[in-house]
């Protein structure tokens, strides 16, 4: 009689594979802390493969030194350790040390202590009712470096805007999202608070005769090419900034959108990919622009002689007087002070994209062109951002059903809009 084949014992550190009787499988093993000490952790599956392969990927990230989240990590731990091993690949450097900033001056200091197994949504409610009151002076301790707010008895109530909640808020949610994708949370706690969205911001853009002002006082100035295409285009900042004369073909009259310029930590200003995937786009160029760009290319030439050997030759469209890119702060700068001296109403650079997209619509352009144009991911963004229409607007559409309705002989009037602006119906983006 045979014996019964013993099953194969399992290597050093593989760890513990078996079937739950729910019929999900359960792996645990002992992986490298946020902590920096070795706590065991358990990972679920459909099936003993699908388990043991989300167990060894751990272990495997563990022997390679990175630690990873366990059950009972607190939240600091485990906001720490979704920083440093997994948004900082998803994420642009600049949006990661947004959220990291996030996390050092709110998260950790708000819900740092407690175990993230534990966290619930009152927690989490608790949390932003708190930092939605605050004054962030003296919970920075900003006060006692200053010796000012609370440390003298006049606290001067700074607190946080209502978007800056929000945000924090959204970066909880992105890292417990992820918890609940490893298993390591049955759900996330703070998609079950609920908190009020921001008043949007207002923002005037140019009407039509302030946009030919504009123009008009642009000429003179050495970026005008750079406005001119910003107005009449709605390119953003750094889309602009990162144009080479590569990517422009003049005689056919399009400019391909593959980049943009940014400042970052590790690498300086650098070229990164655009914004998202659809904001790489291929458009048209008005006939204006093309002859200002002609007109910039021939000054740049001049530039370029006269720099001799200290020209920075970098192939950017747009650059200082020695061939060198633009950042985006010095183009900032520069704006404020041409508005200032042309005495014109004083406006975001940005506004000029959020006036470029108003005047489109106020002129009858379907809403999938100029979404095309922005470059926005989806129609959705430009319906929500550019839903407010301007008083006229709202008329001609009233007018046209009244057309429908009234009585032929009856004569319609229409009273003047007053050049009333328009209002923004949600976060601009």
């Amino acid at each position: 009689m045979t014996a019964p084949k013993r099953k194969k014992a399992r290597a050093n550190g593989e760890g513990t594979i078996y079937q739950r009787q729910d019929g999900r499988w359960e792996a645990a093993g002992y992986v490298l802390a946020a902590d920096g000490t070795r706590k065991r952790v358990r990972v679920y599956g459909a099936t003993r493969r699908e388990a043991a392969d989300k167990l060894a990927e751990k272990i495997a990230d563990s022997n390679r030194g990175l630690p990873v989240a366990t059950a009972d990590s607190t939240v600091g731990d485990y906001l720490i350790y979704w920083l440093g091993s997994v948004a900082v690949h998803r994420l642009r450097e600049n949006t990661h040390t947004r959220y990291a900033t996030c996390v050092r001056l709110h998260l950790i200091p708000g819900l740092g202590t407690k175990k993230i197994a534990r966290l619930t949504a009152k927690d989490v409610r608790t949390f932003l009712d708190r930092l939605r009151t605050a004054c962030q002076c003296c919970t920075q301790g900003l006060d006692t470096e200053r010796k000012k707010c609370c440390v003298i008895g006049e606290c001067c109530q700074k607190r946080l805007s209502p978007l800056t909640v929000t945000y924090v808020h959204s970066v909880l949610k992105s890292a417990l999202e992820h918890a609940v994708r490893e298993d390591e949370l049955p759900r996330n706690v703070a998609r079950n608070v609920k908190t009020a969205a921001p008043r949007p911001r207002r923002f005037q853009p140019l009407t039509a005769a302030e946009a030919r002002q504009f123009l008009d006082a642009a000429r003179a100035d050495r970026l005008h090419a750079l406005y001119e295409l910003a107005l009449r285009t709605g390119l953003r900042k750094g889309e602009l900034l990162g144009l080479r004369w590569e990517d422009l073909d003049l005689d056919g009259g399009t400019a391909s959108i593959r980049r943009t310029l940014q400042r970052t930590n590790s690498a300086g200003l650098t070229a990164l990919p655009t914004k998202t995937q659809s904001s790489e786009r291929r458009i048209a160029l008005p006939t204006e622009c093309l002859r200002s760009l002609e007109q910039h290319r021939d000054r740049q030439r001049q530039e370029r002689e006269a720099a001799g050997t200290g020209w920075k030759a970098s192939d950017y469209v747009f650059t200082r007087p020695d061939g060198s890119p633009i950042e985006g702060v010095t183009v900032t700068r520069h704006f404020n002070t041409f508005l200032r001296r042309a005495t014109l109403r004083r406006i975001r650079f940005h506004d000029l994209r959020h006036s470029a997209a108003t005047l489109l619509l106020e002129q009858g352009v379907e809403l999938v062109v100029i979404k095309e144009l922005l470059g926005h991911a989806h129609i959705g963004v430009t319906a929500t951002v550019y839903a407010h229409v301007r008083l006229r607007l709202q008329r001609d559409a009233i007018d046209l059903l009244g057309n429908a309705l009234r009585n032929p002989a009856e004569a319609v009037t229409r009273p003047d809009d007053d050049g009333e602006p328009p209002l923004c119906a949600a976060p601009v983006r």
